[in-house]
Protein backbone atom coordinates (compact mmCIF):
# COMPACT_ATOMS: atom_id res chain seq x y z
CA UNK A 1 0.00 0.00 0.00
CA UNK A 2 3.00 2.55 0.90
CA UNK A 3 4.80 1.81 -2.05
CA UNK A 4 1.12 2.70 -4.23
CA UNK A 5 1.01 5.66 -2.58
CA UNK A 6 4.57 6.61 -3.48
CA UNK A 7 4.25 5.86 -6.95
CA UNK A 8 1.21 7.96 -7.34
CA UNK A 9 2.76 10.61 -5.60
CA UNK A 10 5.63 10.74 -7.83
CA UNK A 11 3.42 10.23 -10.94
CA UNK A 12 1.79 13.47 -9.51
CA UNK A 13 5.38 15.22 -9.58
CA UNK A 14 6.40 13.95 -12.52
CA UNK A 15 2.84 15.52 -14.42
CA UNK A 16 3.69 18.98 -12.31
CA UNK A 17 6.82 18.79 -14.01
CA UNK A 18 5.46 17.51 -17.45
CA UNK A 19 3.15 20.81 -17.30
CA UNK A 20 5.39 23.21 -15.86
CA UNK A 21 7.56 22.78 -18.98
CA UNK A 22 4.83 22.54 -21.89
CA UNK A 23 3.77 26.31 -19.96
CA UNK A 24 7.60 27.18 -21.15
CA UNK A 25 7.70 26.20 -23.96
CA UNK A 26 6.68 28.29 -27.41
CA UNK A 27 3.86 25.85 -29.48
CA UNK A 28 5.26 24.91 -32.92
CA UNK A 29 2.60 26.91 -34.92
CA UNK A 30 3.46 29.92 -33.09
CA UNK A 31 6.67 29.82 -33.24
CA UNK A 32 6.07 29.49 -37.17
CA UNK A 33 3.89 32.59 -37.50
CA UNK A 34 6.33 34.46 -36.02
CA UNK A 35 9.06 33.32 -38.43
CA UNK A 36 6.76 33.77 -41.24
CA UNK A 37 5.65 37.35 -40.88
CA UNK A 38 9.35 38.61 -39.81
CA UNK A 39 10.11 36.88 -43.43
CA UNK A 40 7.03 38.93 -44.62
CA UNK A 41 8.53 42.06 -43.41
CA UNK A 42 11.89 42.03 -45.23
CA UNK A 43 9.94 41.17 -48.56
CA UNK A 44 6.67 43.07 -48.57
CA UNK A 45 7.00 46.86 -48.77
CA UNK A 46 3.41 46.76 -47.16
CA UNK A 47 4.32 44.94 -44.16
CA UNK A 48 6.80 47.56 -43.48
CA UNK A 49 4.24 50.18 -43.55
CA UNK A 50 4.43 52.77 -41.16
CA UNK A 51 1.94 52.10 -37.93
CA UNK A 52 -0.02 54.50 -37.35
CA UNK A 53 -0.01 56.09 -40.95
CA UNK A 54 1.60 59.59 -40.33
CA UNK A 55 -1.57 61.83 -40.35
CA UNK A 56 -2.29 59.35 -37.76
CA UNK A 57 1.00 60.10 -35.41
CA UNK A 58 -0.59 63.16 -33.09
CA UNK A 59 -3.53 60.61 -31.89
CA UNK A 60 -0.87 58.61 -29.90
CA UNK A 61 -0.25 61.21 -27.66
CA UNK A 62 -4.09 62.75 -27.94
CA UNK A 63 -5.44 62.23 -24.31
CA UNK A 64 -8.85 62.59 -25.74
CA UNK A 65 -8.56 58.68 -27.12
CA UNK A 66 -8.28 55.82 -24.98
CA UNK A 67 -4.86 54.31 -24.72
CA UNK A 68 -4.08 50.28 -23.88
CA UNK A 69 -0.61 49.14 -23.51
CA UNK A 70 0.22 45.60 -24.38
CA UNK A 71 3.57 44.06 -23.74
CA UNK A 72 4.00 40.86 -25.28
CA UNK A 73 6.33 38.62 -27.71
CA UNK A 74 3.40 36.55 -28.28
CA UNK A 75 1.82 37.80 -31.61
CA UNK A 76 -0.86 35.12 -32.05
CA UNK A 77 -1.99 36.53 -28.31
CA UNK A 78 -1.36 40.32 -29.21
CA UNK A 79 -3.77 39.84 -31.75
CA UNK A 80 -6.66 38.19 -29.66
CA UNK A 81 -6.12 41.31 -26.89
CA UNK A 82 -6.42 43.73 -29.43
CA UNK A 83 -8.71 42.14 -31.71
CA UNK A 84 -11.55 41.59 -28.57
CA UNK A 85 -11.19 44.59 -27.70
CA UNK A 86 -12.18 46.26 -30.73
CA UNK A 87 -15.29 44.26 -30.99
CA UNK A 88 -16.13 44.46 -27.58
CA UNK A 89 -15.98 48.42 -27.71
CA UNK A 90 -19.10 50.92 -28.16
CA UNK A 91 -16.20 53.43 -29.30
CA UNK A 92 -13.85 51.60 -31.27
CA UNK A 93 -12.29 54.60 -33.07
CA UNK A 94 -11.47 55.95 -29.74
CA UNK A 95 -8.89 52.85 -29.05
CA UNK A 96 -5.27 53.58 -29.29
CA UNK A 97 -3.23 50.14 -29.11
CA UNK A 98 0.48 50.82 -27.75
CA UNK A 99 2.10 47.57 -28.58
CA UNK A 100 5.45 46.87 -27.20
CA UNK A 101 8.01 44.10 -27.88
CA UNK A 102 11.57 42.78 -27.84
CA UNK A 103 13.87 43.21 -30.76
CA UNK A 104 13.56 39.54 -32.05
CA UNK A 105 9.70 40.32 -32.25
CA UNK A 106 9.33 43.55 -33.84
CA UNK A 107 9.49 42.55 -37.10
CA UNK A 108 6.67 39.83 -37.38
CA UNK A 109 4.65 42.08 -34.97
CA UNK A 110 4.33 45.24 -36.99
CA UNK A 111 3.81 42.62 -40.30
CA UNK A 112 0.83 41.53 -38.02
CA UNK A 113 -0.70 44.73 -37.62
CA UNK A 114 0.19 46.46 -40.95
CA UNK A 115 -1.62 43.58 -42.48
CA UNK A 116 -4.45 42.72 -40.50
CA UNK A 117 -6.07 46.32 -39.56
CA UNK A 118 -8.22 47.04 -36.83
CA UNK A 119 -9.33 50.17 -38.09
CA UNK A 120 -10.96 52.34 -36.78
CA UNK A 121 -8.58 51.92 -33.85
CA UNK A 122 -5.02 52.90 -33.91
CA UNK A 123 -1.96 50.42 -33.39
CA UNK A 124 1.52 51.28 -32.75
CA UNK A 125 4.17 48.78 -31.96
CA UNK A 126 7.49 49.50 -31.28
CA UNK A 127 10.92 47.25 -30.29
CA UNK A 128 12.30 47.95 -26.51
CA UNK A 129 14.74 48.49 -28.54
CA UNK A 130 13.73 51.81 -29.97
CA UNK A 131 12.66 53.72 -26.73
CA UNK A 132 15.53 55.89 -25.84
CA UNK A 133 14.63 55.99 -22.68
CA UNK A 134 15.29 51.98 -22.03
CA UNK A 135 18.88 52.70 -21.22
CA UNK A 136 21.24 50.50 -18.72
CA UNK A 137 21.33 54.01 -16.41
CA UNK A 138 17.68 53.79 -16.03
CA UNK A 139 17.17 50.13 -15.78
CA UNK A 140 20.33 48.87 -13.46
CA UNK A 141 18.07 46.42 -11.79
CA UNK A 142 16.62 44.56 -14.47
CA UNK A 143 19.99 43.93 -16.54
CA UNK A 144 21.54 42.92 -12.84
CA UNK A 145 18.46 40.73 -12.66
CA UNK A 146 18.98 38.59 -16.47
CA UNK A 147 22.78 38.69 -16.05
CA UNK A 148 23.27 37.29 -12.54
CA UNK A 149 24.40 33.80 -12.60
CA UNK A 150 22.56 32.73 -9.66
CA UNK A 151 19.33 33.89 -10.77
CA UNK A 152 19.57 32.46 -14.58
CA UNK A 153 20.37 29.49 -12.77
CA UNK A 154 17.31 29.29 -10.42
CA UNK A 155 15.27 30.05 -13.52
CA UNK A 156 16.62 27.61 -16.26
CA UNK A 157 18.57 25.15 -13.91
CA UNK A 158 17.27 21.75 -12.47
CA UNK A 159 13.58 22.57 -10.94
CA UNK A 160 14.09 19.51 -8.72
CA UNK A 161 17.34 19.30 -7.28
CA UNK A 162 17.41 20.29 -3.54
CA UNK A 163 13.91 20.10 -3.46
CA UNK A 164 12.32 17.58 -1.27
CA UNK A 165 9.74 16.37 -2.46
CA UNK A 166 8.70 13.87 0.44
CA UNK A 167 7.90 17.14 2.44
CA UNK A 168 6.25 19.19 0.20
CA UNK A 169 2.81 18.86 -1.15
CA UNK A 170 2.31 18.62 -4.71
CA UNK A 171 0.27 22.10 -4.76
CA UNK A 172 3.62 23.60 -3.32
CA UNK A 173 5.31 21.81 -5.66
CA UNK A 174 3.26 23.70 -8.40
CA UNK A 175 3.44 26.93 -6.91
CA UNK A 176 7.64 26.63 -6.72
CA UNK A 177 7.28 25.61 -10.71
CA UNK A 178 5.15 28.80 -11.53
CA UNK A 179 7.53 31.04 -9.72
CA UNK A 180 10.51 29.52 -11.97
CA UNK A 181 8.67 30.39 -15.35
CA UNK A 182 11.11 32.18 -17.17
CA UNK A 183 9.00 34.94 -18.05
CA UNK A 184 9.61 36.75 -14.82
CA UNK A 185 13.60 37.77 -15.38
CA UNK A 186 12.18 39.21 -18.84
CA UNK A 187 12.29 42.80 -19.32
CA UNK A 188 8.96 42.77 -20.92
CA UNK A 189 7.44 41.60 -17.47
CA UNK A 190 8.77 44.62 -16.29
CA UNK A 191 8.22 47.14 -18.56
CA UNK A 192 4.44 48.13 -16.84
CA UNK A 193 6.78 49.79 -13.99
CA UNK A 194 8.60 52.06 -16.79
CA UNK A 195 4.90 53.27 -18.12
CA UNK A 196 5.50 56.91 -17.03
CA UNK A 197 8.88 57.58 -18.47
CA UNK A 198 7.53 55.46 -21.82
CA UNK A 199 4.86 57.46 -22.54
CA UNK A 200 5.82 61.23 -21.28
CA UNK A 201 2.55 62.76 -22.72
CA UNK A 202 -0.07 60.40 -21.62
CA UNK A 203 -2.41 61.02 -18.75
CA UNK A 204 -4.40 57.80 -18.20
CA UNK A 205 -3.32 54.52 -19.65
CA UNK A 206 -4.64 50.74 -19.22
CA UNK A 207 -2.46 48.11 -18.74
CA UNK A 208 -3.08 44.96 -20.35
CA UNK A 209 -1.52 42.02 -19.81
CA UNK A 210 -1.35 39.04 -23.50
CA UNK A 211 -3.55 36.23 -21.83
CA UNK A 212 -6.06 38.22 -21.55
CA UNK A 213 -9.56 38.75 -23.39
CA UNK A 214 -11.90 42.01 -23.39
CA UNK A 215 -15.63 40.86 -23.25
CA UNK A 216 -17.19 44.13 -23.18
CA UNK A 217 -16.50 48.02 -23.50
CA UNK A 218 -13.73 49.16 -21.27
CA UNK A 219 -14.33 52.56 -22.03
CA UNK A 220 -16.28 53.75 -18.64
CA UNK A 221 -12.34 52.45 -16.88
CA UNK A 222 -11.46 55.79 -17.82
CA UNK A 223 -14.01 57.92 -15.89
CA UNK A 224 -13.40 55.65 -12.81
CA UNK A 225 -12.48 58.42 -10.39
CA UNK A 226 -9.46 56.71 -8.80
CA UNK A 227 -9.57 59.68 -6.02
CA UNK A 228 -5.88 60.75 -6.10
CA UNK A 229 -4.52 56.56 -6.12
CA UNK A 230 -2.08 55.92 -9.00
CA UNK A 231 -3.38 52.03 -9.90
CA UNK A 232 -7.17 51.03 -10.22
CA UNK A 233 -6.70 47.29 -9.54
CA UNK A 234 -9.24 44.26 -8.58
CA UNK A 235 -8.51 42.95 -5.14
CA UNK A 236 -7.29 39.53 -4.78
CA UNK A 237 -8.16 38.66 -1.46
CA UNK A 238 -11.94 38.87 -0.85
CA UNK A 239 -13.39 35.60 -2.89
CA UNK A 240 -14.19 32.29 -1.44
CA UNK A 241 -11.31 30.74 -4.42
CA UNK A 242 -8.37 29.94 -2.53
CA UNK A 243 -5.99 29.46 -5.51
CA UNK A 244 -6.59 33.39 -6.98
CA UNK A 245 -9.37 35.04 -4.54
CA UNK A 246 -7.89 34.67 -1.38
CA UNK A 247 -4.36 36.18 -2.08
CA UNK A 248 -2.86 38.47 1.25
CA UNK A 249 0.53 39.78 1.49
CA UNK A 250 1.58 36.32 3.07
CA UNK A 251 0.83 34.26 0.07
CA UNK A 252 3.74 36.34 -1.74
CA UNK A 253 6.26 37.25 0.70
CA UNK A 254 8.40 35.77 3.38
CA UNK A 255 7.90 37.03 6.77
CA UNK A 256 10.18 35.01 8.32
CA UNK A 257 12.96 37.76 6.96
CA UNK A 258 13.63 41.11 9.09
CA UNK A 259 13.28 43.28 6.03
CA UNK A 260 9.55 41.81 5.28
CA UNK A 261 8.40 41.48 8.92
CA UNK A 262 9.55 45.23 9.74
CA UNK A 263 7.91 47.10 6.43
CA UNK A 264 4.60 44.66 5.19
CA UNK A 265 1.91 43.38 6.93
CA UNK A 266 1.18 39.35 6.07
CA UNK A 267 -2.73 40.54 5.85
CA UNK A 268 -2.91 43.16 3.72
CA UNK A 269 -5.10 42.42 0.51
CA UNK A 270 -3.68 42.24 -2.34
CA UNK A 271 -4.36 43.07 -5.83
CA UNK A 272 -4.06 41.86 -9.83
CA UNK A 273 -1.85 42.87 -12.40
CA UNK A 274 -3.37 42.06 -15.85
CA UNK A 275 -5.94 44.70 -16.26
CA UNK A 276 -5.13 47.82 -14.29
CA UNK A 277 -6.17 51.80 -14.98
CA UNK A 278 -2.85 54.05 -14.13
CA UNK A 279 -3.11 57.53 -13.35
CA UNK A 280 0.36 58.12 -15.16
CA UNK A 281 0.18 61.74 -14.08
CA UNK A 282 -0.70 60.93 -10.61
CA UNK A 283 2.26 58.36 -10.84
CA UNK A 284 4.80 60.53 -11.98
CA UNK A 285 4.30 62.56 -8.40
CA UNK A 286 5.63 59.26 -6.73
CA UNK A 287 8.97 57.72 -5.79
CA UNK A 288 7.08 54.14 -6.88
CA UNK A 289 9.90 53.36 -9.64
CA UNK A 290 12.47 54.23 -7.09
CA UNK A 291 10.93 52.33 -4.39
CA UNK A 292 10.20 48.96 -7.32
CA UNK A 293 14.14 49.09 -7.72
CA UNK A 294 15.46 49.56 -4.09
CA UNK A 295 13.25 46.31 -3.33
CA UNK A 296 14.33 44.65 -6.22
CA UNK A 297 17.84 44.85 -5.47
CA UNK A 298 17.54 43.81 -2.10
CA UNK A 299 15.77 41.00 -2.84
CA UNK A 300 19.11 39.99 -5.41
CA UNK A 301 20.75 40.60 -2.62
CA UNK A 302 19.45 38.26 -0.22
CA UNK A 303 19.53 35.56 -2.79
CA UNK A 304 15.94 35.41 -3.22
CA UNK A 305 15.02 35.15 0.17
CA UNK A 306 12.31 37.71 0.35
CA UNK A 307 10.23 36.41 -2.37
CA UNK A 308 10.22 34.21 -5.28
CA UNK A 309 7.30 35.13 -7.70
CA UNK A 310 8.37 37.60 -10.50
CA UNK A 311 6.93 41.13 -10.95
CA UNK A 312 3.86 41.56 -8.58
CA UNK A 313 5.65 40.96 -5.11
CA UNK A 314 7.65 44.16 -5.89
CA UNK A 315 4.99 46.03 -7.42
CA UNK A 316 2.92 44.95 -4.21
CA UNK A 317 5.52 47.20 -2.34
CA UNK A 318 6.01 49.96 -4.68
CA UNK A 319 2.17 50.66 -5.20
CA UNK A 320 1.57 50.79 -1.42
CA UNK A 321 -1.02 53.27 -0.25
CA UNK A 322 -1.14 54.01 -4.44
CA UNK A 323 -4.12 51.76 -5.22
CA UNK A 324 -7.81 52.29 -5.95
CA UNK A 325 -9.95 48.65 -5.54
CA UNK A 326 -12.07 48.59 -8.97
CA UNK A 327 -15.26 46.41 -8.92
CA UNK A 328 -14.21 42.82 -9.39
CA UNK A 329 -16.26 42.55 -12.37
CA UNK A 330 -13.92 44.49 -14.41
CA UNK A 331 -11.61 41.34 -14.11
CA UNK A 332 -11.53 37.70 -13.55
CA UNK A 333 -8.85 36.08 -12.92
CA UNK A 334 -7.72 32.20 -12.87
CA UNK A 335 -8.42 30.84 -16.41
CA UNK A 336 -5.11 29.32 -16.52
CA UNK A 337 -5.24 28.07 -13.19
CA UNK A 338 -8.48 25.74 -12.69
CA UNK A 339 -10.61 23.70 -14.66
CA UNK A 340 -13.75 24.43 -12.54
CA UNK A 341 -13.82 28.02 -13.45
CA UNK A 342 -17.54 28.97 -13.62
CA UNK A 343 -18.41 29.64 -16.98
CA UNK A 344 -21.53 31.92 -16.44
CA UNK A 345 -19.05 34.06 -14.26
CA UNK A 346 -16.53 34.11 -17.26
CA UNK A 347 -19.53 35.28 -19.62
CA UNK A 348 -20.00 38.22 -17.41
CA UNK A 349 -16.77 39.55 -16.79
CA UNK A 350 -15.10 42.27 -18.59
CA UNK A 351 -11.67 41.01 -18.89
CA UNK A 352 -11.15 37.85 -18.22
CA UNK A 353 -7.33 36.93 -17.82
CA UNK A 354 -5.82 33.39 -18.29
CA UNK A 355 -3.19 33.61 -15.77
CA UNK A 356 -1.65 30.65 -14.48
CA UNK A 357 0.06 27.72 -16.55
CA UNK A 358 -2.87 26.61 -18.98
CA UNK A 359 -2.96 29.22 -21.66
CA UNK A 360 -5.47 28.73 -24.28
CA UNK A 361 -2.94 28.46 -26.69
CA UNK A 362 -1.47 25.37 -25.45
CA UNK A 363 -2.37 21.85 -25.97
CA UNK A 364 -2.63 22.06 -21.91
CA UNK A 365 -4.84 24.81 -21.52
CA UNK A 366 -8.66 24.18 -20.48
CA UNK A 367 -11.23 22.61 -22.78
CA UNK A 368 -14.38 24.23 -21.86
CA UNK A 369 -12.55 27.11 -21.23
CA UNK A 370 -10.43 27.55 -24.44
CA UNK A 371 -13.23 28.49 -27.18
CA UNK A 372 -13.67 32.12 -24.93
CA UNK A 373 -10.23 33.07 -26.42
CA UNK A 374 -10.28 31.14 -29.83
CA UNK A 375 -12.93 32.89 -31.45
CA UNK A 376 -11.42 35.79 -31.76
CA UNK A 377 -8.58 34.21 -33.64
CA UNK A 378 -8.60 34.28 -37.52
CA UNK A 379 -8.23 30.97 -38.60
CA UNK A 380 -9.16 31.89 -42.26
CA UNK A 381 -5.59 34.34 -42.13
CA UNK A 382 -3.15 32.72 -44.52
CA UNK A 383 -0.59 32.74 -41.73
CA UNK A 384 -2.15 31.53 -39.18
CA UNK A 385 -3.38 28.42 -42.01
CA UNK A 386 -0.23 27.78 -43.07
CA UNK A 387 1.58 27.65 -39.44
CA UNK A 388 -1.29 25.11 -39.19
CA UNK A 389 -2.55 26.85 -35.55
CA UNK A 390 -5.76 24.96 -35.88
CA UNK A 391 -8.71 25.55 -34.04
CA UNK A 392 -9.58 22.87 -31.41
Amino acid sequence: MEKLEREIRESKFSELMNKHFAASSIPKGIHCLSLRLTDEYSSNAHARRQLPSPELLPVLSNNSYHHFVLSTDNILAASVVVTSAVQSSLEPEKIVFHIITDKKTFAGMHSWFALNSVSPAIVEVKGVHQFDWLTRENVPVLEAIEDHDGIRNYYHGNHVAGANLSDTTPRTFASKLQARSPKYISLLNHLRIYLPELFPNLDKVVFLDDDVVIQHDLSPLWEIDLQGKVNGAVETCKGEDEWVMSKHFRNYFNFSHPLIAKHLDPDECAWAYGMNIFDLGAWRKTNIREKYHSWLKENLKSNLTMWKLGTLPPALIAFKDHVHPIDPSWHMLGLGYQSKTNVENVKKAAVIHYNGQAKPWLQIGFEHLRPFWTKYVNYSNDFVRNCHILES
